[in-house]
C-alpha cells in the first residue's frame, strides 16, 4: 500500500518541475475564459485528440460562436468543418448540437454544476464531467482522470486498475484532497514531456526512485 507521505512527495516534486513544461490546453483554456460551457465543449473535442488541435479546433469554432445559444443556431456541418480534423469530428459535432439543445431546453443555457447531471448528456461520461467540475467550476470532489492519470498512477503502484473510471475511484481513496484539483495538471504535463504513454524517459525521470515502474516493459 502506497503511503501518504509518498504520494506527498511525488507530486511535490511535479509541482516544482511543471513551470518546465506547457499548460494543457483545457487548463489554459479554462483560465482564461472561467467559463464551464467551454470547458465541457472543448473537453469532448479533446477526447483522442492531440493538445494542439484540440486548441485550434476550440478557437475556430468559439469565432463562429461562443455560448451555448450561438453555437445551437450553427449547423452541424458548420460544426464539423470548424472542428475538423479532431478525432471523430463527425460525431462530436452532433453531440455538441445535443448538448447545446439540451443545456437550453431543460438547464436554462446553463452547464450544471453536478457531476451526477452532466452523465445525463450523451456523449459525457465520468471523465468529461470530472474534468468540466475540476476546470469550469473549480470544485475538488473529483479527480480528472484521463489517459495519462490512469498510465502514471498505475506506473506508480498507486492503483492497480484497468479503466480510466476505476483508476479516478480508486485515486480518490487515496490521494489527499488538496491535490484533486491539481493533480490532473501534473500528470498530464509529466505524461506529454517524460512518463510517455510508449517507451517513458525512466532515465531523467525526477520521480523515479519512488516509483516501481509498474508494467513500464521499455524505457529510455
Amino acid at each position: 500500500m502506497i503511503s501518504t507521505r509518498t504520494m506527498t512527495v511525488v507530486l511535490d516534486i511535479l509541482k516544482r518541475e511543471r513551470k518546465k513544461f506547457q499548460v494543457p490546453a483545457l487548463t489554459e483554456l479554462a483560465e482564461v475564459t472561467k467559463d464551464p460551457f467551454k470547458v465541457l465543449i472543448s473537453c469532448i473535442l479533446s477526447l483522442r485528440t492531440k493538445d494542439a488541435v484540440t486548441v485550434e479546433a476550440s478557437k475556430r469554432l468559439y469565432s463562429l460562436a461562443d455560448d451555448v445559444h450561438g453555437i445551437a443556431t450553427l449547423g452541424t456541418r458548420t460544426i464539423e468543418k470548424a472542428i475538423y480534423p479532431v478525432g471523430f469530428y463527425k460525431a462530436k459535432a452532433k453531440r455538441i448540437k445535443e448538448i447545446c439543445n439540451k443545456l437550453i431546453d431543460e438547464y436554462n443555457g446553463k452547464v450544471p454544476a453536478d457531476f451526477n447531471e452532466l452523465l445525463k448528456f450523451k456523449g459525457v461520461g465520468k471523465k468529461t464531467a470530472a474534468i468540466t467540475m475540476t476546470y469550469g467550476f473549480r470544485k475538488n470532489d473529483f479527480i480528472a482522470t484521463d489517459v495519462h492519470v490512469h498510465v502514471i498512477a498505475n506506473r506508480l503502484g498507486w492503483v492497480k486498475t484497468k479503466t480510466a473510471d476505476q483508476t479516478m475511484e480508486g485515486l480518490m481513496e487515496i490521494v489527499p484532497r488538496k491535490y484533486w484539483i491539481e493533480i490532473n495538471d501534473l500528470f498530464v504535463q509529466f505524461g506529454q514531456n517524460i512518463c510517455v504513454t510508449v517507451s517513458p524517459w525512466c532515465s531523467k525521470c525526477p520521480v523515479s526512485k519512488h516509483c516501481p515502474k509498474t508494467g513500464v516493459k521499455r524505457s529510455r
